[in-house]
């Protein structure tokens, strides 16, 4: 009788535990936010006639949530303190790198509400960054770390990483307002103006390579890389701060994108990786400008081109966005064929193919202009080959993770 008793009662107290420790985890998740633009909600709707894949709705957000869970487990992880998070990208140069540490703050802010989680690592990422400033302007991330948290290759910015924190900061704004415990607005305003002061040539308005450029190196001060021309981003930062320098940073590199398509890839539309000569007549970067022979090709950094104009011309409808994406769109699909599996890793500004092998990064982009055009059949091809694709490494599937996002209306505006 007295263990038949004691049984129960044990029982009794792990269930009164159990039921303490989930009202503790209920009243600390609901201290989170809830998300005012819930993924699979699509409460921003895109500009008439941007194309969606023809699956439907549910079904691409189904893909995209299954693939951000992959993403989650294999790329987020532990900062070195209590409460930090950072993504792991473990390049030859680092472990984390601060374009990861962007991305990884768009997609966490972009998946709230799908994932109850968004709002604690999205904040474990800016405590990330806040441990780690810039040497150049300590309101900017130090570009890498090594897997123990120190800054390694130079404790200085890469423009990037910067441009999506700060984009990011506001749509965090936007999903849970500044009320908690991050004043993201404020951290915002900061990066931004840091961004300002540090990342922008003076003179010609375009974003520089990092805050280690300055005037007194003109070689650098006076180049740009294609990848770092976030339209949506600068006509964010100018709407949510009222502030009409943004506008003209904007349009700077809308006229920019436009003379390089014309004049140096007239029949792809494709973007070099560098551009140089931006205060007088910019053009392409020479070979090993500054990382490989291709500097002044469609390369690993131009790669992500197609997702930035692309996503802009479907949120804000810019004709110049428009037209610039469609151009890139068009060409690709003639050249690989129709088929997505033949997209290459590489190209000269006239289409000729420089690493003759497929991967997720140089696909997935493409898939982003396709949504502004009007082939939905090449769309369709280009969501298949994302949603039916395997996991390949931090950069290509962090980039895949982002043009779905984009592609499934599941990207934010501020």
């Amino acid at each position: 009788m007295h263990h038949a008793t004691a049984l129960p009662r044990r029982g009794l107290k792990l269930l009164s535990l159990v039921l303490a420790t989930a009202a503790a985890l209920g009243a600390s998740l609901a201290a989170q936010a809830a998300p005012n633009y819930p993924f699979g909600s699509h409460r921003q709707a895109y500009v008439s006639g941007t194309l969606s894949p023809s699956v439907g709705r549910a079904a691409a957000d189904q893909s995209t949530a299954s693939f951000y869970r992959a993403w989650k487990q294999r790329y987020l992880v532990a900062g070195c303190k209590a409460g930090e998070y950072r993504v792991k990208a473990s390049t030859d140069t680092a472990y984390v790198v601060s374009e990861g540490q962007g991305y990884g703050m768009l997609i966490t802010v972009m998946m709230a509400g799908n994932d109850p989680d968004a709002q604690a690592l999205f904040d474990g990422l800016h405590r990330y960054n806040r441990g780690h400033p810039s040497s150049g302007n300590p309101a900017l991330l130090a570009w890498a770390q090594d897997a123990n948290c120190k800054n390694v290759a130079g404790p200085d910015s890469a423009t990037d990483g910067d441009l999506d924190i700060a984009y990011a900061l506001l749509l965090a704004d936007l999903q849970w307002g500044s009320a908690g415990s991050i004043n993201y607005l404020s951290e915002a305003r900061k990066v931004i103006a840091a961004i300002r002061s540090s990342n922008v040539n003076a003179n010609t308005k375009l974003v520089t390579l990092g805050d280690w450029v300055s005037s007194s190196e003109p070689n650098y001060y006076n180049s740009t890389r294609s990848s770092d021309w976030m339209l949506g981003h600068f006509r964010g930062f100018a709407s949510k701060l009222g502030d009409s320098y943004w506008t003209g940073v904007l349009d700077a590199h809308q006229t920019l994108i436009g003379k390089m398509q014309s004049s140096y890839a007239p029949n792809t539309g494709l973007l070099p990786d560098f551009i140089v000569n931006t205060n007088t007549t910019a053009k392409p970067a020479p070979a090993n400008f500054l990382e490989s022979e291709y500097d002044g090709a469609y390369s690993w950094n131009a790669g992500r081109v197609p997702w930035r104009i692309g996503i802009d011309a479907a949120v804000s409808g810019d004709s110049r966005s428009r037209n610039a994406a469609r151009k890139l769109s068009q060409w690709i699909k003639v050249k690989a064929g129709n088929n997505a599996n033949n997209i290459r890793s590489g190209y000269k500004l006239d289409g000729t193919v420089t690493e003759n092998y497929n991967s997720t990064f140089f696909t997935a982009p493409f898939a982003v202009a396709a949504t502004v055009d009007t082939d939905q059949a090449w769309l369709d091809k280009l969501w298949t080959y994302l949603a039916n694709g395997s996991t390949s490494d931090y950069y290509g599937d962090s980039v895949k993770l982002l043009s779905m996002l984009a592609v499934t209306n599941n990207w934010l505006k501020p």
